[in-house]
């Protein structure tokens, strides 16, 4: 089915720090900005990490709260997702601690896994008590998958009735311990996934070009931003701004004949938050 493209905006994460990565915003402030000039070059949803003013990872509700309060005065109609990350929190209701803000969707990882430097674990419990979590106060999950066993997961999820739709997928390609940025890979995960859902692609590093251009060439949507890749270009000389990713994404879309889908639009088909709307 032909379907806009769904731009899921992830200016922050957890690694990238101002020393080696001057553009990335920490500050709340800057946060805010970034998205406001985002929203203007056009996306569809936000996916949020807060920081401490030292640029550490925060899962506090307080550190949320001035990023989310502000991004909803400039962009009312974006679809906000806040991190619900077990990279640096395994206390699983320390990490659901910010859906007391009411987001529209929470990160949901759907099984452990290794980073390059880094573990993220989410045990079965966990997962379903965050899936649970987010059902009892209306966000809906950004159900994030690095590998087919996740996907799997998700399909065991569904036929628990832990989840219901509609579902919206990140498949991450090309971290050390996953799907890697080739199209055995992606046609063997995407083959697993639910039917009729909303499927974003996300590249780690080099590989977030790649992502965008298989995403656009499957009609498929795309997740970009420093969070999952800090360089513009393929030699890694260049150090990227969002603006500049975000711009040449705009690009390709256009060559490739792709629209995106506007957040309000994305929202009503049953991402948004209904307390907040």
């Amino acid at each position: 089915m032909q379907r806009k493209t769904i731009i899921n905006f992830t200016p922050t994460g957890m690694i990238p720090q101002k020393e080696t990565v001057p553009f990335v915003p920490i500050s709340p402030y800057e946060i805010i900005e970034e998205v406001h000039q985002a929203c203007e070059l056009g996306i569809t949803m936000v996916h949020l990490h807060a920081r401490k003013a030292n640029g550490v990872p925060s899962s506090l509700a307080a550190d949320y709260a001035p990023i989310v309060e502000g991004i909803r005065t400039h962009c009312p109609d974006l679809v906000i997702c806040t991190s619900l990350s077990g990279r640096t929190v395994s206390d699983p209701m320390q990490r659901a601690e910010v859906l007391s803000l009411g987001p529209d969707m929470g990160s949901l990882t759907l099984s452990s896994l290794n980073f390059a430097q880094k573990a993220s674990v989410n045990s079965p419990e966990t997962i379903q008590y965050l899936a649970a979590e987010m059902s009892r106060v209306g966000v809906k999950p950004e159900l994030e998958v690095f590998d087919i066993g996740m996907m799997n997961y998700l399909n065991y999820l569904i036929k628990k009735q832990k989840l219901t739709p509609p579902f919206y997928i990140n498949i991450i390609l090309n971290n050390i311990a996953g799907l890697q940025a080739t199209p055995a890979h992606l046609s063997a995960v995407l083959g697993d996934a639910p039917s009729d859902s909303y499927i974003g692609l996300g590249g780690i590093g080099s590989a977030q070009l790649d992502a965008h251009l298989m995403a656009l060439s499957q009609n498929l949507g795309v997740r970009i931003g420093l969070e999952d890749n800090i360089h513009f270009d393929r030699n890694r000389t260049v150090i990227a701004s969002n603006t500049s990713l975000l711009r040449r994404l705009h690009q390709l879309m256009e060559l490739c004949e792709r629209d995106f889908m506007e957040a309000k639009e994305f929202g009503t088909l049953g991402f948004y938050n209904k307390a907040n709307k």
